[in-house]
């Protein structure tokens, strides 16, 4: 390994704030029904969420390596391309996360590095396969997370249908420890990936590493910063879905988490990097469309699908902007 000059620690250092930013604006995703339900007190969630989504990070590199090689050419992007896209997510998820607004830091990440390798090389520096990939998990995220709470709601009422309400209570109260758990480290599993594949990226294109690779200390590093920006700043995000959207209780929760865990899990083994907050928030839409259509607060739905859809061109204009403005002064 060789040794890391100052340009590259300052990106390094870039990727991490925006790990930290995913922390306090995507990893709550994970805790929010859980807090929400008063089935878990917020500082045991978050401590959980915190050595769970670690956990997570270690389960595998195949969301990472679409992410750190599957989405822009690396061999014709640069550091500015990096850092600029680092800034695009920074600034776009800090002014979502201060009106509350759970944005998508894999679809902030993707549109970040397609706007900065757009100003460093132009069209040519995309690569589908990838872009394929995050395609897919639009479709993951959407449609198999709504439709996977609205289901699996469905049936666990059947089978509890005659059930006293306290009962309910209490057995789903302990299973959404358990739901809850597995949506942390799911979370981990896939978004959790996706900084360490930028970050590996970086040392690379750094000259650090002689090729793309990704070592343990590096998974280490960015769950660590990660579970730190949830336990900082994560409660804005937990009270928008787990207080606003929808009323929830116990049952509700844990069948949320639990379709929506799935499928980010299935997806991570596929090495499709989809949005974990797109899942959840589907899921919970799905959950509450059970008991009525009314159940779901949909104004508060429109601006969580507003701030997604804005995410896209937002992230990858600011990341423009910053690469074009760095590489004028990078000299690279």
């Amino acid at each position: 390994m060789s040794e890391i000059t100052a340009p590259t620690l300052t990106v390094l250092l870039l990727v991490l704030a925006a790990e930290f930013v995913n922390g306090w604006t995507d990893a709550p995703n994970a805790i929010a029904t859980v807090v929400s339900t008063r089935v878990l007190r917020p500082s045991t969630a978050l401590l959980m969420a915190t050595g769970l989504n670690i956990a997570g990070a270690f389960s595998g590199i195949a969301v990472a390596q679409v992410i750190g090689k599957g989405i822009v050419k690396a061999e014709v992007i640069n550091l500015p391309t990096i850092a600029g896209a680092m800034l695009g997510i920074i600034v776009w998820s800090t002014l979502a996360w201060w009106r509350g607004l759970p944005t998508s830091e894999s679809h902030a990440l993707v549109a970040g590095l397609t706007g900065a390798g757009l100003a460093t090389a132009g069209p040519g520096v995309l690569l589908w396969e990838g872009w394929r990939k995050v395609l897919v998990g639009l479709v993951f995220s959407t449609f198999l997370g709504f439709f996977g709470g609205l289901l699996l709601t469905l049936v666990a009422g059947r089978l509890f249908y005659r059930a006293r309400p306290r009962i309910v209570r209490q057995v789903f109260g302990r299973l959404q420890i358990l739901s809850s758990a597995f949506m942390a480290y799911s979370h981990g599993s896939n978004d959790g990936q996706k900084f360490i594949g930028v970050f590996a990226l970086t040392l690379y294109l750094g000259g650090v590493q002689p090729e793309f690779a990704i070592p343990y200390w590096v998974i280490l590093v960015c769950a660590v910063v990660m579970g730190m920006g949830t336990a900082v700043g994560g409660w804005r995000i937990i009270r928008t879905m787990g207080l606003r959207l929808t009323k929830l209780e116990p049952f509700h929760g844990f069948c949320a988490e639990t379709s929506a865990a799935a499928t980010i899990e299935l997806a991570s083994q596929l090495g499709i990097p989809l949005s974990t907050t797109h899942t959840i928030n589907t899921a919970i839409m799905g959950v509450g469309a059970t008991r009525r259509l009314s159940a779901v607060r949909w104004g508060v739905g429109r601006e969580i699908v507003t701030a997604w859809i804005l995410t896209f061109p937002a992230a990858a204009l600011i990341a423009w902007a910053a690469s074009w403005t760095l590489k004028l002064f990078w000299g690279q």
